[in-house]
């Protein structure tokens, strides 16, 4: 079983997971590893746990050696640290294969499907986790433990979690960067961005509620209203990326709608 864990990180997944590990019942998060000392000094604290930024003074006692950096990074961190052999070894990343922990035989994926951010502390028992291991034995201890941390646990393949983390991106970053945009538009009227807080809370409702997001989907590329498209359209004239991407957004709901 998994009893004691080394995190490796101190962005915002590394934060998020330190004082989730930290509150797990059976396990201790007995040090987190970061190469921005100060940063990991910081994230540490935030779960009561030790911190180094030495490679040598790694602890080597640890069940699980929790990789939680960029995705760029992470093949990198992993092999300049001295991880035991005997040691599960995963990484976090939702776009990076098992292979990138070669030569590790005790290689895993442990993928928390939710965008972080610091400051903000994540709830993970809501928040779905993907597993992925090399070795069959070691599914059972990763298992037991991400259900110690989340009520959702699935396992995937790096195919199936590339799919999710396309879904991701489209849900989250994408979505976000609307709400930027759609905040811009409003300061050009000279609103604040309060005003719209409204509108994104209840289409994020009722978007929860349904069966499917497109059972709710309102507005004039659903309804076909080309007259309101086209006023519409006309406002974007001097910011082309924003048109274009209006343009396909409403084509895909006039098609999603269709379907329905």
């Amino acid at each position: 079983m998994i009893r004691r864990v080394v995190l490796i990180g101190s962005g915002n997944v590394a934060e998020s997971l330190a004082q989730a590990i930290a509150e797990m019942q059976g396990v201790e998060l007995v040090q987190l590893y970061a190469r921005n000392a100060e940063r990991g000094a910081t994230v540490a604290a935030l779960a009561g746990t030790t911190h180094t930024a030495d490679p040598s003074a790694l602890d080597p006692s640890a069940d699980l050696y929790l990789i939680a950096v960029s995705d760029r990074a992470v093949e990198e961190v992993a092999h300049a640290l001295p991880i035991p052999e005997t040691a599960i070894v995963a990484h976090t990343a939702g776009s990076v294969p098992l292979d990138s922990l070669k030569p590790y035989p005790h290689r895993a994926i442990c993928y928390p499907f939710q965008g972080f951010s610091v400051g903000r502390k994540a709830d993970f028992r809501a928040i779905p986790l993907f597993l992925e291991v090399a070795d069959r034995a070691d599914w059972e201890p990763l298992e037991a433990f991400a259900r110690g941390l989340s009520s959702q646990v699935y396992e995937a393949d790096s195919a199936r979690r590339k799919q999710i983390h396309l879904a991701g991106v489209v849900a989250n970053n994408f979505v976000n960067q609307l709400y930027a945009s759609a905040t811009d538009l409003l300061h050009e009227a000279g609103l604040p961005y309060e005003v719209l807080k409204p509108l994104i809370h209840e289409t994020a409702m009722k978007a929860l509620d349904a069966a499917h997001p497109a059972q709710v989907q309102t507005g004039p590329a659903k309804r076909g209203d080309r007259a309101t498209q086209e006023g519409h359209l006309a406002l974007l004239a001097e910011n082309p990326t924003l048109k274009r991407i209006y343009e396909l957004l409403s084509q895909l709901i006039w098609e999603t709608s269709k379907k329905i």
